[in-house]
C-alpha cells in the first residue's frame, strides 16, 4: 500500500473514532510521527518522562489505541508507555512507497527503526498481544540485547498454530471485511463479551481500509526468548488455539519464563479485558 493510499484511506469517520478512543486514556497523551525506512509510524505516549519505556505492539487491526485499559490500570503510573500503530495496518502509520514490509526480518528492522526514534537504546519492555506478540518474539530473538522483559499476550503462531475453525469462521472477514462480518466475528470468538462501544466504533472504521496481507513466516524459536525475563499470558476461552496446550508447550520450551493463564478471557477481547492482570504482568 502506497503512502497515497495509506493517507485516503484514514477517513474522517475513521480519525474521529480514533480520537475518541484516545480520548479516554486517563492520562494526556502525546502523539509523534517517527520515521522508518518503511514508513511514518505513529507512535502514542503516556505516563512519566523519564520512567521504564514500555512499548506496547496491538494485534492486527486494532490499533495502539486498544491499550487504554491497560494504561488506566496502571501502565501509565509505573512506565512510559509507547503503544504503536503497526506499518501496513489500519492506524495512523504510513507505509512509505515501495517499502512494504514482506518478512519477519523487514518487521524486525522496522522495530529496530521505532526504537531508535523513541531514544530508546536498552532497557525497554516489549509486550505485544496476538500478531503484535509474533512481531514481538521475533524482534527479540535477532535484538535480545534492546530488551529488559519481554511479554506475550495471547501470542499467536508462536507456541501453537491456529485452529482450523478459526481460520474458516475469519476469512469472510478478512477478504472483504465490512463492519457487519466484524462484528460477527468478535461476537462469536469473544462470547458476546461487553467490549468498549467506542473502540468497537473504530473497529468498524478499519474496514474501509485496503485489504492487506500479513506478513507471515516461520515460528521464532525459543533460542533468544531464555535471555531475559519473559512473561507469557495465555487467554483461556481464546478460539484461535488451544490454550492450554499451548501454555504447556511455552513451559516446556521455556522453563524459566513465567506463564500464567488468564480466566474466563478470549483471544479479541485482549487487551480491552483482564487490564488488571496485564498491567500487573507488565509492571513486574
Amino acid at each position: 500500500m502506497s503512502a497515497a493510499s495509506a493517507a485516503s484511506a484514514v477517513s474522517v469517520q475513521f480519525r474521529a473514532a480514533y480520537d475518541a478512543v484516545l480520548a479516554e486514556w486517563p492520562a494526556p497523551v502525546t502523539s509523534r510521527e517517527v520515521p522508518t525506512p518503511h514508513g511514518l509510524t505513529r507512535i502514542n505516549s503516556c505516563g512519566p518522562l523519564g520512567a521504564p519505556p514500555l512499548v506496547l505492539l496491538p494485534g492486527g487491526g486494532a490499533t495502539s489505541t486498544v491499550w487504554g485499559a491497560v494504561v488506566a490500570a496502571g501502565a501509565g503510573r509505573t512506565h512510559r508507555v509507547h503503544a504503536v500503530d503497526l506499518v501496513g495496518e489500519p492506524g495512523l502509520s504510513v507505509p512509505a512507497g515501495g517499502r512494504a514490509i514482506r518478512t519477519p526480518e523487514d518487521l524486525a528492522g522496522w522495530l529496530d527503526a521505532v526504537l531508535d526514534g523513541l531514544g530508546a537504546p536498552g532497557s525497554v519492555t516489549l509486550a505485544g498481544h496476538s500478531y503484535g506478540a509474533w512481531i514481538a518474539a521475533h524482534y527479540a530473538t535477532r535484538h535480545p540485547r534492546r530488551l529488559a522483559r519481554l511479554v506475550l499476550l495471547d501470542p499467536t503462531q508462536v507456541f501453537a498454530g491456529l485452529r482450523r475453525g478459526y481460520v474458516l469462521r475469519a476469512l469472510p472477514m478478512l477478504a472483504r471485511p465490512t463492519p457487519a462480518r466484524i462484528r460477527s466475528f468478535l461476537r462469536w470468538e469473544t462470547g458476546g463479551a461487553d467490549l468498549d462501544p467506542a473502540w468497537l466504533r473504530l473497529r468498524d472504521e478499519t474496514a474501509r481500509f485496503p485489504t492487506v496481507r500479513p506478513v507471515t513466516g516461520p515460528r521464532p524459536g525459543p533460542a533468544g526468548l531464555d535471555r531475559f525475563p519473559l512473561h507469557i499470558l495465555f487467554a483461556e476461552q481464546a478460539r484461535c488455539h488451544d490454550s492450554a496446550r499451548a501454555a504447556a508447550t511455552a513451559r516446556a520450551a521455556l522453563p524459566g519464563a513465567r506463564v500464567e493463564m488468564l480466566p474466563g478471557v478470549s483471544h479479541h477481547a485482549l487487551p480491552l479485558l483482564a487490564a488488571e492482570a496485564i498491567a500487573r504482568s507488565l509492571a513486574a
